[in-house]
C-alpha cells in the first residue's frame, strides 16, 4: 500500500466517523430541543400554580369570623366587660396583619396589590379606633362617644376589611382558573408539538435509514470502485500481454519459414509490417490513440496474417475520413479482428473476408468488424452475449472480446461497448460503439 493510498484511507475513515456523528446529532437535536422546551414550560407552569395556591391558602387563613369577633370584642371593651389588658383585640389585629403581609409576597397582580394596601390601611384605622376607645375609657366613662366610634367606624371598617380579603380570594381563584385554562392550552400545544416532533423524527429516521447508508458508505464505495477499476485494468493488461507474445511467436515462425524458402520480399514485407504493428502497439505508452493510428495498427496486423493465410484470407478497411481524428482505446480492433480470423475464417477452411467499417453517427461512432466465416448458432451467440453483458469472462474463447468491451466500459461507461450479430454458416458482425471525441480535446 502506498503512502498516498494510506493517507486517503485515513481521510475516508475520518470522513465516515464525522458523517456518523452528524447523523446522530440530526436525530438527537429535535429531542433535546423538545425536552428543554417542555421542561422549561412545565417549570414555569408549576411555579405559577404553586404561587397562586399558596396565595389562596394564605388568604384563607384570614379568619372568616374576623368582623364578628372584632366587633364583639370591641363592644365588650366599651361596656367594660373586659379590660384592655384582657381584650383579644391586639391578637386579632396581629393575626390579621401577619396574613396581609404574607399575601403581599404571593400576589403579582396590580389589583390585588391595591387590595392588600387597602387592607393594611383598614387595619391601621382599626388600631387607631381602638386607641381612641381606650383613651376615652381612661378619661372617664364616655360611653356615648365610644358607641359612636364602634357603630360608625369600627363596624364599617371591619366590613370593608372582610370584603377586601374576600375579593382578594375571589380574584386569586379567578387567576387559578385562568392558569388552569392556560395550562390546558399548554398541554394541548405540547401534545401537538410532540406529535409533530414524533412524525418529524420518524421521517428523519426513515430519511437517515435510506439516505444515511448511501451517504456514509459512499467514501468506502468510491474507494472500492476505484480499486476495482485499477484491478480490472491490471487484468486487462495481463490479457493483452498474453495476446502479443502468441502473435509474435507465430509471426517470427512465419518469417523463418519464408527465409528458409528464399522468399526475400515476403520476409522484408513481414518484418516491415511487424515493425509497424509493434510501433502502433507501443505508441509512446499512450492508452488512448486516434482512429487513424488504430487503423494503421490493424492494417499491419492483417498484412502479416494475410501473408501467413494468403490462401484463405482477404480483408477490406473502409472508415470515413471524419472519424480518423477521433479517439479510441489502444488495441481495440486487433482482438476483434483476431477473433474473426481464428474463430470465423479459419474454421470455414475456405477463402474468407474480414471487413472493417466505420459509421459516423454524430455524437457517437460505430466501428464494425464482420467476417463471412463459420458464424455461431443461436445457443453459442447467447452465451457470448451473456458473458459480455454480465462482465463474466467465459471459458469459451471470448476473452479478446471481453477485454475490449470492459476497457470501453471502464473508459466511457455502460452506454458504450460491443454488440454481436451472428448466423451459423454465414458469418459474424461485431459492432463497437464509442463516443466521438477528437484527439485534440484529449491532448488539451
Amino acid at each position: 500500500m502506498t503512502e498516498t493510498g494510506s493517507k486517503k484511507r485515513k481521510q475516508n475513515k475520518s470522513r465516515l466517523a464525522n458523517q456518523i456523528r452528524i447523523s446522530y446529532l440530526i436525530l438527537l437535536l429535535p429531542n433535546i430541543i423538545f425536552m428543554v422546551y417542555a421542561f422549561y414550560n412545565l417549570w414555569l407552569v408549576n411555579e405559577r400554580y404553586n404561587k397562586m395556591l399558596s396565595s389562596v391558602v394564605a388568604a384563607s387563613e384570614f379568619s372568616l369570623d374576623f368582623k364578628e369577633d372584632f366587633d364583639y370584642e370591641t363592644y365588650l371593651l366599651i361596656v367594660g366587660n373586659v379590660t384592655p389588658e384582657d381584650s383579644r383585640i391586639p391578637g386579632l389585629l396581629e393575626d390579621a396583619g401577619r396574613v396581609v403581609d404574607r399575601l403581599e409576597d404571593y400576589t403579582d397582580t396590580a389589583d390585588n396589590l391595591k387590595r392588600i394596601e387597602s387592607a393594611k390601611k383598614y387595619l391601621s384605622n382599626l388600631e387607631g379606633y381602638i386607641t381612641k376607645i381606650e383613651f376615652n375609657l381612661r378619661d372617664g366613662n364616655r360611653y356615648e362617644k365610644n358607641m359612636l366610634i364602634w357603630e360608625n367606624d369600627v363596624q364599617i371598617v371591619t366590613a370593608l376589611l372582610q370584603e377586601t380579603i374576600n375579593e382578594y380570594i375571589y380574584y386569586e381563584n379567578r387567576q387559578i382558573q385562568s392558569a388552569q385554562a392556560d395550562n390546558r392550552q399548554l398541554y394541548i400545544s405540547t401534545a401537538r408539538i410532540s406529535i409533530a416532533l414524533f412524525f418529524l423524527i420518524l421521517a428523519a429516521i426513515i430519511g437517515v435509514s435510506v439516505v444515511g447508508p448511501l451517504w456514509i458508505t459512499r467514501p468506502i464505495e468510491e474507494q472500492v470502485i476505484e480499486e476495482q477499476k485499477k484491478l480490472r485494468k491490471a487484468e486487462f493488461e495481463v490479457l493483452q500481454a498474453q495476446i502479443n507474445p502468441h502473435f509474435l511467436y507465430n509471426t517470427l515462425d512465419a518469417i523463418v519459414w519464408s527465409a528458409e524458402a528464399g522468399n526475400q520480399k515476403q520476409v522484408v514485407s513481414m518484418v516491415g509490417s511487424l515493425s509497424d504493428f509493434f510501433k502502433s502497439s507501443l505508441n509512446k505508452g499512450k492508452e488512448i490513440v486516434s482512429v487513424r493510428d488504430e487503423l494503421q495498427h490493424i492494417r499491419s496486423y492483417l498484412e502479416i496474417q494475410q501473408i501467413r493465410y494468403q490462401d484463405i484470407l482477404s480483408y477490406e478497411v473502409d472508415v470515413p475520413e471524419s472519424l480518423n481524428e477521433c479517439t479510441i482505446p489502444k488495441i481495440t480492433l486487433q482482438p476483434v479482428v483476431e477473433n474473426a480470423l481464428y474463430h470465423g475464417i479459419k474454421n470455414r477452411r475456405a477463402l474468407g473476408k474480414i471487413t472493417v467499417k466505420g459509421i459516423d453517427e454524430g455524437d457517437t461512432m460505430v466501428l464494425t468488424v464482420s467476417d463471412d466465416g463459420i458464424g455461431m448458432d443461436e445457443e453459442r451467440l447467447q452465451e457470448v452475449r451473456q458473458a459480455l453483458s454480465d462482465n463474466r469472462l467465459d471459458n469459451g474463447q471470448v476473452y479478446g472480446l471481453y477485454n475490449v468491451n470492459e476497457r470501453i466500459r471502464l473508459n466511457y461507461g455502460d452506454d458504450y461497448g460491443i454488440t454481436i450479430e451472428s448466423t451459423k454458416g454465414e458469418g459474424t458482425c461485431v459492432k463497437i460503439k464509442l463516443p466521438k471525441i477528437l484527439t485534440e480535446i484529449v491532448e488539451n
